[in-house]
């Protein structure tokens, strides 16, 4: 593994975007881009800096041999992809799978959770046809990731079975909700999202016959 592979992939477990890292640094994104495309190499104070912010010796940043790259490779084993398959398994076995209810953490609240080696999700919310909620990752009882949303019924014939399937098709490269796009008979469901995993914003709306007759906002991201 060279150096710019190893500066993506601990870029990746360690969570950051090109933009937070670059910011981080005080390079520019483009910068960080080349690096990782092995197009150019950071200098000596980049990679004093790279060095401090992956929590990693020089040595092991820049040689090119098994012993560093298996260190590389076990550190973070929470890495991005790990925690998005499991944040996608939670999703489907709560609120979009109409299962894992628990007591309610606070009055009247609806409280969802799944739990799977040193991962928890949670999903909490307040109301009805007007919610309010927030969905959490907790990795040996740290929390790492979370979303919060705001959402209302505006219309006739809102379906929450229509939602729920909606939800349970949360693709890999959009974990937040549902899919871009969903329809099914006269129900459509679209969501839009700005940002990356980190940190992020968007919302999702259901409509019917072309009314919209739900709306949803979100925004969330990983917790230090």
């Amino acid at each position: 593994m060279n150096l710019s592979s190893k500066i993506q992939v601990l870029r990746k477990k360690n969570g950051f975007s090109q933009e937070e890292l670059a910011e981080k640094l005080g390079v520019s994104r483009q910068a960080v881009g080349k690096w990782e495309c092995n197009q150019t190499l950071p200098d000596i104070d980049n990679l004093i800096r790279l060095s401090a912010i992956f929590n990693i010796t020089i040595d092991r940043l820049v040689k090119d041999d098994d012993q560093c790259n298996k260190l590389i490779e076990e550190k973070g084993r929470h890495d991005i992809d790990i925690l998005i398959d499991f944040l996608i398994k939670a999703k489907k076995e709560t609120y979009a799978g109409g299962k894992g209810e628990v007591d309610s953490s606070r009055p009247h609240s609806n409280d969802l959770q799944f739990e799977e080696g040193a991962y928890l999700y949670y999903d909490t919310y307040l109301g009805g046809e007007c919610f309010v909620g927030e969905e959490a990752v907790w990795v040996n009882n740290k929390p790492i990731w979370a979303l919060n949303y705001s959402g209302r019924v505006i219309g006739d014939n809102f379906s929450g079975d229509f939602l729920k399937e909606a939800l349970s098709m949360v693709p890999k490269e959009m974990p937040y909700r549902g899919p871009g796009f969903f329809q099914k008979g006269l129900y459509s469901y679209h969501c839009k999202v700005d940002g990356e995993f980190s940190w992020f914003q968007g919302f999702e709306e259901i409509y019917y016959n072309d009314l919209k007759i739900y709306e949803c906002y979100i925004h969330g991201g990983k917790i230090k």
